[in-house]
């Protein structure tokens, strides 16, 4: 049984390892020891603060193999997108450019550097071992943190984003980045990648054009991929994407990946979720595979395991509950884990 929980301290060197085998693009989780471990610390600060309004919290969980104890994925969810610096993001626009005399209108599509975003919540940091792509372990990775946030409004924005890994490769970086950042910062994809890891994206804003960028004057192959899911951003996608987030008029300033954003109440997740009292039952009848939350800050646990809802209680195993760390008769946040005629692999 896998179980989502708030990284510790302890977690330090498995995160390391995952994180050192994710995508160069998420920057969100650099393999750099000390960064990480601000992270988990800040994570932790975070749980334990009193809350009224949402501000610079930072979230950040594991994926734990409750037999073996392993860590299987990692992700986080930021309250503000960028409380102590904007959240960078290129704007699709139109520029109309015309000349009476001559009787010419042009449309011209332009990029423009903006932080819009800023203040909404941001899902970061996603990454599950890749024999667990596409399970109900990566449903519950990515999923589990609406659940958070359903538990907690008070501490997240009314909007949530998430942006997505573009069309990019190990050996030959962006065509995106290629084009655009390669000319205003002097560094390749990777290095550009790593130093915005490393140290945030304050120097973004000091070295992107201020004024748009016209996007027929960018390569063919630049213009190809803007808006265009990688490989390494499929799986999250596939998964957002069904719980109701859209593509809006935003790209990521890196990859010119697509960067999503949901309504929180709207989505899946959320707006199916209910609020239970579970009761021990050993595994009978046909049971339903369930998306379940504690309702513990510091102790927050979810997982995913088949229930039967039973006269507005849930009936689960012994395991699952101790999993849960709930007792019979406490309430968990319930939601069923593929909406009706979804998928089921």
């Amino acid at each position: 049984m896998f179980v989502l929980r708030p990284a510790c301290v302890h977690d330090l060197p498995a995160i390391e390892r995952l994180a050192a085998a994710s995508p160069v693009g998420v920057t969100s989780l650099p393999a750099d020891r000390q960064v990480l471990l601000e992270r988990i610390l800040a994570s932790e600060n975070s749980l334990a603060a009193e809350v009224g309004f949402r501000g610079e919290e930072r979230y950040f969980f594991v994926l734990e193999d409750s037999q073996s104890g392993e860590l299987a994925g990692v992700c986080g969810l930021n309250a503000v997108a960028g409380f102590n610096e904007p959240f960078y993001s290129f704007r699709n626009e139109a520029l109309v450019h015309a000349s009476s005399e001559l009787g010419i209108v042009n449309h011209i599509h332009v990029l423009s550097l903006c932080h819009d975003l800023t203040a909404h919540s941001l899902m970061v940091s996603f990454y599950i071992r890749p024999d667990l792509v596409d399970t109900p372990e990566s449903e519950l990775l990515s999923r589990a943190r609406l659940l958070f946030a359903a538990n907690w409004p008070a501490r997240f924005a009314d909007t949530v984003v998430s942006a997505m890994l573009g069309v990019g490769d190990k050996e030959q970086g962006s065509p995106f980045w290629d084009s655009v950042g390669r000319v205003y910062f002097g560094l390749d994809y990777h290095e550009a990648e790593a130093l915005c890891g490393a140290r945030g994206r304050k120097f973004l804003g000091e070295l992107m054009p201020q004024q748009p960028v016209y996007v027929p004057l960018l390569s063919d192959e630049a213009q190809s991929v803007m808006g265009e899911v990688g490989d390494d951003s499929l799986l999250p996608y596939d998964i957002l994407s069904r719980e109701g987030f859209e593509s809006e008029n935003y790209i990521d300033i890196f990859d010119g990946g697509p960067i999503l954003l949901g309504r929180l109440s709207s989505l899946y997740s959320v707006a199916a979720s209910c609020v239970l009292p579970v009761e021990i039952a050993p595994s009978a009848g046909e049971c339903e595979l369930f998306l379940l939350a504690n309702q513990r800050l510091q102790d927050f646990r979810a997982l995913v395991v088949p229930g039967v809802l039973v006269a507005g209680r849930l009936q689960l195993d012994s395991e699952a509950v101790a999993a849960l760390g709930v007792c019979a008769g406490e309430n968990v946040r319930a939601v069923p884990l593929w909406q009706t005629q979804e998928r089921s692999a």
